[in-house]
């Protein structure tokens, strides 16, 4: 049976973090150490979709980032079967899944892993990784243990949703930003030629763009040489 209590603490402290900054690799370490904990395993581990493959991204426990690396190279495993079907996989004992995952369950056997249990992380229809669990010896993945699992899978989830989010929005507000840089630099370079000219501004950025266009450059580039170097468009 997990450990109920630290299970709530988890969900309480795990939840607080979405509301602050994070490096999300660094988070699904905590989390699967405090999964190891919470329901007395052998060790446990995130593993993330990059396209249509699965890659090692974190992990505790003695076997488990040898065990996660070689599901990464083969593409074989139960972290592997979770992520494609979308389901939960449990081998309650591995020495009777040999037909099933040979070359994982050899490598198992010698780190000392006897089960195994895959959770998917899912958003909607799409599954982005996967949660493993890891016993040291054969283990009947009991219902409430699994369940607690599962809600801490989908917090893991929730970790790269958020993050996703973030960077987006930091990409958007760096978007915008350099739109309005782009912008000021072009007024303060319309306003130069115009004064200097004698022109109206819609003329001068009219020169500016005619200038670009026939030196293959854009329209900042030019009026940061105007603003910055005193360029003269006839030059």
């Amino acid at each position: 049976m997990y450990d109920h209590t630290l299970y709530l603490r988890t969900l309480s402290e795990f939840t607080r973090v979405l509301l602050t900054p994070y490096d999300v690799h660094a988070v699904l370490e905590q989390l699967a150490s405090r999964v190891t904990e919470v329901l007395g395993l052998l060790g446990s581990g995130v593993s993330l979709a990059q396209g249509d493959r699965l890659a090692f991204d974190a992990g505790v426990g003695g076997p488990v980032t040898e065990l996660e690396r070689l599901q990464e190279e083969t593409q074989i495993g139960p972290c592997v079967t979770a992520f494609r079907s979308g389901q939960i996989v449990m081998a309650t004992d591995l020495g009777a899944e040999k037909d099933r995952w040979p070359e994982y369950c050899r490598t198992a056997a010698t780190l000392g892993v006897g089960a195994v249990a895959s959770i998917p992380m899912r958003l909607g229809e799409q599954t982005v990784g996967a949660m493993n669990l890891y016993a040291g010896k054969s283990r009947v993945w009991d219902k409430k243990d699994m369940a607690a699992a599962v809600v801490m899978a989908d917090m893991a989830t929730a970790y790269l949703i958020n993050a996703s989010q973030h960077r987006q929005q930091v990409e958007l507000a760096e978007q915008l930003q350099r739109a309005l840089d782009a912008r000021v630099i072009i007024e303060q370079a319309k306003g130069m030629l115009a004064v200097k000219r004698g022109i109206t501004p819609d003329a001068a950025f009219e020169q500016l763009r005619h200038h670009a266009r026939g030196r293959g450059a854009t329209v900042r580039t030019v009026a940061e040489a105007v603003v910055n170097l005193g360029m003269d468009l006839d030059t």
